[in-house]
Protein backbone atom coordinates (compact mmCIF):
# COMPACT_ATOMS: atom_id res chain seq x y z
CA UNK A 1 0.00 0.00 0.00
CA UNK A 2 1.04 3.54 -0.24
CA UNK A 3 0.29 6.68 1.42
CA UNK A 4 0.60 10.33 1.28
CA UNK A 5 0.06 12.77 3.92
CA UNK A 6 -0.15 16.14 4.07
CA UNK A 7 1.09 18.67 6.18
CA UNK A 8 4.16 16.83 6.91
CA UNK A 9 5.90 19.52 7.60
CA UNK A 10 4.00 20.63 10.91
CA UNK A 11 3.91 18.50 14.27
CA UNK A 12 1.00 15.86 13.67
CA UNK A 13 1.84 15.19 10.06
CA UNK A 14 5.42 14.42 11.07
CA UNK A 15 4.81 12.49 13.86
CA UNK A 16 1.90 10.51 11.75
CA UNK A 17 4.60 9.51 9.26
CA UNK A 18 7.40 8.69 12.21
CA UNK A 19 3.84 6.03 13.12
CA UNK A 20 4.01 5.07 10.01
CA UNK A 21 7.65 4.01 9.82
CA UNK A 22 7.59 2.66 13.50
CA UNK A 23 4.87 0.63 12.37
CA UNK A 24 6.87 -1.17 9.66
CA UNK A 25 5.50 0.11 6.58
CA UNK A 26 8.29 0.39 4.26
CA UNK A 27 9.79 4.34 3.05
CA UNK A 28 9.43 3.93 -0.23
CA UNK A 29 5.39 3.48 0.09
CA UNK A 30 4.92 7.06 2.07
CA UNK A 31 5.19 10.60 0.17
CA UNK A 32 5.38 13.58 2.65
CA UNK A 33 3.75 16.34 1.28
CA UNK A 34 4.38 20.11 2.69
CA UNK A 35 5.45 23.62 2.24
CA UNK A 36 8.88 23.61 4.11
CA UNK A 37 12.00 23.06 1.74
CA UNK A 38 13.87 22.44 4.49
CA UNK A 39 11.51 20.47 6.66
CA UNK A 40 11.28 17.96 3.78
CA UNK A 41 14.81 17.32 3.26
CA UNK A 42 14.59 16.36 6.79
CA UNK A 43 12.06 13.97 6.57
CA UNK A 44 13.77 12.54 2.71
CA UNK A 45 16.48 11.62 4.90
CA UNK A 46 14.60 9.02 6.61
CA UNK A 47 14.09 7.60 3.12
CA UNK A 48 10.36 8.73 2.60
CA UNK A 49 9.41 10.67 -1.08
CA UNK A 50 8.57 14.24 -0.70
CA UNK A 51 6.77 16.57 -2.68
CA UNK A 52 6.00 20.41 -2.18
CA UNK A 53 2.45 21.68 -2.22
CA UNK A 54 0.25 23.88 -0.36
CA UNK A 55 -3.44 23.30 -0.16
CA UNK A 56 -3.39 26.27 -2.30
CA UNK A 57 -1.83 24.59 -5.33
CA UNK A 58 -4.32 22.02 -6.53
CA UNK A 59 -2.56 20.96 -9.62
CA UNK A 60 0.81 19.91 -7.12
CA UNK A 61 -1.45 18.08 -4.72
CA UNK A 62 -3.09 15.97 -7.71
CA UNK A 63 0.32 15.26 -8.89
CA UNK A 64 1.62 14.04 -4.87
CA UNK A 65 -1.67 11.91 -4.56
CA UNK A 66 -1.12 10.08 -7.67
CA UNK A 67 -0.63 6.54 -6.98
CA UNK A 68 -2.09 6.74 -3.20
CA UNK A 69 -4.14 4.03 -1.63
CA UNK A 70 -5.09 6.38 1.52
CA UNK A 71 -4.26 10.33 1.57
CA UNK A 72 -3.91 11.77 5.38
CA UNK A 73 -5.43 15.03 5.41
CA UNK A 74 -4.35 17.06 8.20
CA UNK A 75 -6.59 20.01 8.95
CA UNK A 76 -5.02 23.23 7.68
CA UNK A 77 -4.18 26.08 10.26
CA UNK A 78 -5.71 28.71 8.21
CA UNK A 79 -8.55 29.47 10.47
CA UNK A 80 -11.49 30.83 7.52
CA UNK A 81 -9.77 29.47 5.02
CA UNK A 82 -9.95 25.81 5.51
CA UNK A 83 -13.29 24.91 3.92
CA UNK A 84 -11.74 26.22 0.71
CA UNK A 85 -8.08 24.77 0.98
CA UNK A 86 -9.51 21.45 1.82
CA UNK A 87 -11.94 20.80 -0.95
CA UNK A 88 -8.91 21.56 -3.39
CA UNK A 89 -7.01 18.73 -1.59
CA UNK A 90 -10.34 16.67 -1.87
CA UNK A 91 -10.88 17.07 -5.00
CA UNK A 92 -7.30 16.40 -5.98
CA UNK A 93 -7.26 13.44 -4.20
CA UNK A 94 -10.57 12.62 -6.64
CA UNK A 95 -8.62 13.49 -9.65
CA UNK A 96 -6.21 11.68 -8.88
CA UNK A 97 -7.75 8.31 -8.12
CA UNK A 98 -6.65 8.08 -4.41
CA UNK A 99 -7.77 5.09 -3.24
CA UNK A 100 -9.36 6.50 0.03
CA UNK A 101 -9.36 9.53 2.59
CA UNK A 102 -8.56 9.87 6.51
CA UNK A 103 -9.16 13.52 7.66
CA UNK A 104 -8.29 14.97 10.74
CA UNK A 105 -11.57 16.88 12.48
CA UNK A 106 -12.32 18.11 15.55
CA UNK A 107 -14.45 16.36 18.63
CA UNK A 108 -17.40 16.01 18.60
CA UNK A 109 -18.39 17.93 15.12
CA UNK A 110 -20.53 20.34 17.04
CA UNK A 111 -21.27 23.45 15.53
CA UNK A 112 -23.28 24.76 18.33
CA UNK A 113 -20.79 24.23 20.85
CA UNK A 114 -17.39 24.92 19.42
CA UNK A 115 -15.63 27.71 17.34
CA UNK A 116 -13.30 25.29 15.31
CA UNK A 117 -16.22 22.43 14.51
CA UNK A 118 -18.00 24.59 11.20
CA UNK A 119 -14.87 24.31 8.97
CA UNK A 120 -14.50 20.75 9.76
CA UNK A 121 -18.53 19.91 9.58
CA UNK A 122 -18.16 21.17 6.07
CA UNK A 123 -15.08 19.51 5.27
CA UNK A 124 -16.80 16.28 6.01
CA UNK A 125 -19.55 16.94 4.02
CA UNK A 126 -17.26 17.60 1.55
CA UNK A 127 -15.55 14.32 1.57
CA UNK A 128 -18.95 12.73 1.99
CA UNK A 129 -20.16 14.14 -1.23
CA UNK A 130 -16.79 13.43 -3.80
CA UNK A 131 -17.80 9.49 -3.10
CA UNK A 132 -14.22 8.70 -2.01
CA UNK A 133 -13.81 5.82 1.10
CA UNK A 134 -13.09 8.10 3.80
CA UNK A 135 -12.64 7.44 7.50
CA UNK A 136 -13.14 10.54 9.71
CA UNK A 137 -10.50 11.46 12.66
CA UNK A 138 -12.51 13.51 15.40
CA UNK A 139 -9.28 14.49 17.15
CA UNK A 140 -9.74 16.29 21.05
CA UNK A 141 -7.16 18.32 22.55
CA UNK A 142 -3.96 17.90 22.48
CA UNK A 143 -1.40 18.19 25.42
CA UNK A 144 0.53 20.16 24.15
CA UNK A 145 -1.86 22.98 23.65
CA UNK A 146 -0.94 23.69 27.17
CA UNK A 147 2.49 24.00 26.65
CA UNK A 148 2.10 28.30 26.92
CA UNK A 149 0.09 28.14 30.16
CA UNK A 150 2.70 26.08 31.73
CA UNK A 151 5.14 28.37 30.32
CA UNK A 152 2.99 31.27 32.65
CA UNK A 153 2.15 29.67 35.28
CA UNK A 154 5.98 28.91 36.23
CA UNK A 155 5.91 33.06 35.70
CA UNK A 156 2.91 33.91 37.17
CA UNK A 157 1.32 31.15 39.36
CA UNK A 158 -1.76 31.90 38.07
CA UNK A 159 -3.90 30.22 35.14
CA UNK A 160 -7.13 32.55 33.62
CA UNK A 161 -9.81 31.69 31.63
CA UNK A 162 -13.95 31.33 31.37
CA UNK A 163 -14.27 27.56 30.92
CA UNK A 164 -15.73 27.21 34.80
CA UNK A 165 -16.14 23.57 35.51
CA UNK A 166 -16.14 22.09 31.53
CA UNK A 167 -13.58 19.44 31.37
CA UNK A 168 -11.03 18.48 28.42
CA UNK A 169 -10.11 14.94 27.81
CA UNK A 170 -7.10 15.77 25.92
CA UNK A 171 -4.27 13.10 24.64
CA UNK A 172 -0.55 13.72 23.82
CA UNK A 173 -0.37 14.80 19.75
CA UNK A 174 1.60 11.66 19.25
CA UNK A 175 -1.21 9.48 20.46
CA UNK A 176 -3.47 11.10 17.83
CA UNK A 177 -0.66 10.53 14.81
CA UNK A 178 -0.52 7.00 16.46
CA UNK A 179 -4.20 6.09 15.82
CA UNK A 180 -3.82 8.30 12.52
CA UNK A 181 -1.18 5.41 11.10
CA UNK A 182 -2.84 2.62 12.51
CA UNK A 183 -5.88 3.96 10.60
CA UNK A 184 -4.23 4.29 7.38
CA UNK A 185 -2.16 0.93 7.71
CA UNK A 186 -5.17 -0.84 8.98
CA UNK A 187 -8.37 -2.37 7.76
CA UNK A 188 -11.79 -2.08 8.77
CA UNK A 189 -11.77 1.36 9.09
CA UNK A 190 -13.53 2.49 5.95
CA UNK A 191 -16.20 4.79 6.02
CA UNK A 192 -16.11 5.25 9.74
CA UNK A 193 -15.77 8.47 11.95
CA UNK A 194 -13.62 7.35 15.27
CA UNK A 195 -14.43 10.01 18.53
CA UNK A 196 -10.73 10.77 19.64
CA UNK A 197 -9.51 12.13 22.61
CA UNK A 198 -8.04 10.89 26.34
CA UNK A 199 -9.21 8.67 28.47
CA UNK A 200 -10.00 11.21 31.37
CA UNK A 201 -11.16 14.65 30.88
CA UNK A 202 -9.90 17.15 33.56
CA UNK A 203 -10.93 20.77 34.21
CA UNK A 204 -8.80 24.08 34.91
CA UNK A 205 -8.59 23.28 38.65
CA UNK A 206 -6.83 19.84 37.91
CA UNK A 207 -4.49 21.98 35.74
CA UNK A 208 -3.90 24.25 37.72
CA UNK A 209 -3.16 21.12 40.24
CA UNK A 210 -0.85 19.49 37.78
CA UNK A 211 1.08 22.67 37.03
CA UNK A 212 1.70 23.07 40.72
CA UNK A 213 3.43 19.72 41.12
CA UNK A 214 5.78 20.45 37.84
CA UNK A 215 6.50 24.19 38.35
CA UNK A 216 6.83 23.58 42.09
CA UNK A 217 5.06 26.68 43.07
CA UNK A 218 1.82 27.07 43.72
CA UNK A 219 -0.49 27.48 41.04
CA UNK A 220 -4.24 28.49 41.08
CA UNK A 221 -7.02 28.85 38.65
CA UNK A 222 -8.65 31.92 38.24
CA UNK A 223 -12.22 31.30 37.01
CA UNK A 224 -13.44 34.67 35.15
CA UNK A 225 -16.55 35.52 33.08
CA UNK A 226 -15.77 35.74 29.54
CA UNK A 227 -16.02 39.74 29.71
CA UNK A 228 -13.32 39.55 32.39
CA UNK A 229 -11.36 36.96 30.45
CA UNK A 230 -11.78 39.18 27.12
CA UNK A 231 -10.36 42.11 28.65
CA UNK A 232 -7.84 40.48 30.82
CA UNK A 233 -6.32 39.06 27.53
CA UNK A 234 -6.64 42.12 25.75
CA UNK A 235 -4.73 44.30 28.50
CA UNK A 236 -2.19 40.98 27.74
CA UNK A 237 -1.46 42.73 24.38
CA UNK A 238 -3.46 40.02 22.42
CA UNK A 239 -5.54 41.50 19.63
CA UNK A 240 -9.23 41.53 19.52
CA UNK A 241 -9.41 38.28 17.10
CA UNK A 242 -6.98 36.24 19.49
CA UNK A 243 -8.79 37.51 22.79
CA UNK A 244 -12.39 36.74 20.65
CA UNK A 245 -11.36 33.42 19.77
CA UNK A 246 -9.51 32.26 23.07
CA UNK A 247 -12.79 33.01 25.12
CA UNK A 248 -14.67 31.75 22.67
CA UNK A 249 -12.76 28.26 22.66
CA UNK A 250 -13.82 28.70 26.70
CA UNK A 251 -16.93 29.01 26.24
CA UNK A 252 -16.59 25.75 24.29
CA UNK A 253 -15.14 24.00 26.99
CA UNK A 254 -17.77 25.44 29.33
CA UNK A 255 -20.39 23.67 27.34
CA UNK A 256 -18.67 20.19 27.11
CA UNK A 257 -17.59 20.31 23.37
CA UNK A 258 -13.93 18.94 24.44
CA UNK A 259 -15.00 16.24 27.43
CA UNK A 260 -16.47 13.47 25.00
CA UNK A 261 -14.09 10.28 26.56
CA UNK A 262 -15.08 7.35 24.03
CA UNK A 263 -11.76 5.26 24.48
CA UNK A 264 -11.46 5.04 20.57
CA UNK A 265 -8.15 6.69 20.70
CA UNK A 266 -7.10 4.08 23.45
CA UNK A 267 -8.18 1.00 21.25
CA UNK A 268 -6.62 2.21 17.99
CA UNK A 269 -3.46 2.58 19.39
CA UNK A 270 -3.70 -0.27 21.99
CA UNK A 271 -2.45 1.41 24.95
CA UNK A 272 -3.62 3.84 27.27
CA UNK A 273 -3.29 7.71 26.13
CA UNK A 274 -0.83 10.02 27.34
CA UNK A 275 -1.76 12.12 31.38
CA UNK A 276 -1.67 15.91 30.89
CA UNK A 277 0.77 15.44 33.36
CA UNK A 278 3.43 13.40 31.57
CA UNK A 279 3.37 15.68 28.46
CA UNK A 280 3.65 19.03 30.08
CA UNK A 281 6.41 17.59 32.46
CA UNK A 282 8.63 16.58 29.58
CA UNK A 283 7.89 19.91 28.13
CA UNK A 284 9.06 21.64 31.22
Amino acid sequence: MTFAVTGATGHLGRLAIESLLASGIPAAEITAIGRNPEKLAQLAALGVRTARASFDDPSALEAAFAGADAVLLVSGTEVGQRVRQHTNAIDAAVKAGAGRIVYTSVLGGDPEKLVLAPEHVATEQAILASGLPYTILRNGWYNENYAQTLAQAAQTGVVIGSAGDGRVASAARRDYAEAAAAVLAGTGHQNKTYELSGDTAWDYRTLAAVLTQITGREVVYRDLSPEEHRAALLEAGLDEGTAGFLTALDAGIRAGALELATGDLSRLIGRPTTPLADTLRELS
